[in-house]
């Protein structure tokens, strides 16, 4: 079995990931650990995700759980997540991180990580369907050409802090890289005023805030006379912490090295 500790394990994903190794054959609740000074230090962390307790106390130290653990999972902040992942390199676990957004400079810090031994998979989106709507929207770009503008639309909840979601944005790098563009250059989040005609090169980036949407993105190529609509929705955050969790089991036999979910799908 893979002894697998959760790094934010009272909040929201964290509880579902825990529901969710307690019912898997082949991983185990290894640890939890939470924020120092959260309310949940020291509970049961089965208890806490509503179970029936899992002998697995909450805890604040990372080091205190390292020693029986094979893979960790954060899905925190990428403050958070930099300051765990040498922890988790030199203990020789694997470790699955889901926080968003990393930023190029974070990328740099795992990636040196992974060269030094480090089994890591980073990804914005651990949705299997998200994952193949990355895949797609690198086929479709360079097929449909020029010709179609791409806007990229995106609706989370209202509580969601950092816009355009990191979903977003990797499906706009992998539109601007499939299609000829830039990201940083040609990327236009919103629009507003007198801003003129939309030029060939823009990447429209829109960000949409409401109610308690766990994710809808869509893909936009519009052309005159016609347009291709891509669009993922998700209804649970359970898609998240399944694909976390199959990632887990990816990293289990993986070289060291930097991955994410195109490599654990198999999609690359």
């Amino acid at each position: 079995m893979i002894r697998t500790t959760v790094i934010g394990a009272a909040g929201r994903m964290g509880r579902i990931l825990v529901t969710l190794i307690q019912a898997d054959e082949a991983l185990q609740l290894a640890g939890a650990v939470e924020y120092a000074g959260s309310p949940f230090l020291g509970q049961d962390a089965g208890v806490v995700a509503g179970l029936a307790p899992a002998g697995v106390p909450i805890v604040s130290s990372l080091a205190d759980v390292l020693p029986q653990t094979d893979a960790v999972i954060d899905f925190s902040t990428p403050e958070s997540t930099l300051a765990a992942a040498p922890q988790v390199v030199a203990a020789g676990a694997s470790m699955v991180i889901g926080s968003t957004p990393l930023k190029a400079e974070h990328r740099a810090a795992l990636k040196a990580l992974s060269e030094h031994g480090g089994r890591l998979m980073a990804a914005p989106n651990m949705s299997v369907g998200v994952n193949l709507l990355f895949a797609l929207c690198a086929k479709v770009a360079p097929i449909l050409g020029e010709d179609f503008d791409i806007e990229v639309v995106e609706m989370h909840h209202n509580r969601k802090k950092d816009a355009p979601s990191g979903t977003a944005v990797r499906l706009g790098e992998i539109l601007a890289e499939a299609s000829g563009r830039d990201y940083e250059r040609d990327a236009v989040h919103g629009r507003h005023g007198l801003v003129g005609a939309r030029t060939r090169r823009e990447i429209g980036m829109h960000a949409l805030r409401g109610g308690d949407v766990v994710g809808d993105h869509t893909v936009i190529f519009a052309a005159d006379g016609e347009r291709v609509e891509l669009t993922h929705k998700a209804s649970s955050r359970e898609t998240f912490a399944k694909g976390a969790l199959r990632a887990v089991k990816f990293l289990a036999t993986a070289r060291a090295g930097l991955y994410d979910m195109q490599d654990v799908l198999g999609l690359r």
